[in-house]
């Protein structure tokens, strides 16, 4: 599969994905307070980077198809005035029904200056999973057995303690999403989904309606990390995202983050991520590693 076209990244992209997604991080979205930390700029959400990938799938493969699962990892930020490419490798099927994607997104230009190393190139990489010809009943047919949430670590705990943090410290919010948010998401990631985006369609499928955008549900996961727990100055190193059941629009979520595990040497945190529905059922869940090392206040304790 082809790469999309370069979009260079404006502020404006960020600050509206802190609207949308309601983290306003100010490694996102404050540019002083960005130049005074490692990274020396604003950088980009990596669910802003993950829903560009979706576009892509959404560009690239004929048919409707729906996300249901994504891994992520960042090893280099992705700056304001970046060009980047979503780019998109097909694998061998998993399965029937199911589409399985090596995804990248890769800096081509900084400012004015080509990027041309392969390696410094990638700024997210990952695996998604993709369900074609989905319906309501196919999902739950291949929905994964819930996490046992205290078992999602597989590694101890380095330490008992870090800044404010301490394992098992908890942090949970609402939202219910509506036409408005899809409407702003595809706007600004191009994303239009038709599962997302026409509610006929969706119905001929056996949902409810148009449904919630995988990346705006695990945005609900970039509010917790980026503003309350760990809090502000946190920036994402990897996320794993899985899709249980499927969100309608107007329906009340709940997420809801974890901490597992702390290594204070690499100032790291494992988490646990999980986004229910209105009726009780999980939604998404998942696990979060971030660098708690630009944290605005090392010494608040976290929201509960």
């Amino acid at each position: 599969m082809n790469a999309s076209r370069p979009r260079v990244l404006a502020q404006e992209d960020f600050d509206r994905f802190a609207v949308l997604s309601r983290d306003d991080n100010p490694i996102h979205c404050d540019p002083a307070f960005a130049r005074a930390t490692h990274f020396g700029a604003t950088v980009a959400h990596g669910m802003l980077l993950f829903s560009l990938l979706c576009a892509q799938i959404r560009r690239s493969i004929p048919r409707p198809v729906l996300p249901i699962a994504q891994t992520l990892m960042f090893p280099r930020p992705t700056f304001v005035g970046d060009g980047v490419t979503a780019a998109l490798v097909l694998q061998d099927a998993p399965g029937p029904g199911r589409i399985a994607l090596d995804t990248s997104i890769r800096c081509v230009q900084r400012g004015r200056e080509r990027i041309t190393n392969a390696e410094e190139q990638v700024t997210a990489h990952g695996a998604a999973m993709l369900l074609a010809d989905a319906t309501a009943d196919l999902l739950a047919m291949m929905r994964p057995a819930p996490l046992d949430q205290d078992g999602m670590a597989r590694v101890p705990a380095v330490d008992a303690s870090l800044y404010h943090l301490s394992i098992g410290q908890e942090a949970s919010a609402a939202r219910t999403f509506g036409v408005d948010d899809t409407d702003e998401y595809v706007s600004l990631t191009d994303d239009s989904n038709p599962f997302y985006t026409d509610p006929v369609f969706a119905r001929s499928r056996g949902f409810d309606g148009a449904i919630v955008p995988l990346p705006l549900l695990a945005g609900m996961f970039s509010d917790l990390l980026g503003t309350r727990l760990p809090g502000r100055g946190t920036g994402w190193m990897k996320q794993s995202l899985r899709l249980c059941s499927a969100a309608r629009l107007g329906e009340p979520l709940t997420a809801s983050v974890r901490v597992t595990r702390l290594r204070a040497d690499k100032e790291l945190v494992n988490l646990a991520t999980v986004v229910s529905g209105g009726d009780g059922r999980v939604v998404l869940q998942g696990e979060a590693l971030v660098l708690v090392r630009n944290l605005e206040n090392k010494g608040a304790r976290g929201a509960v």
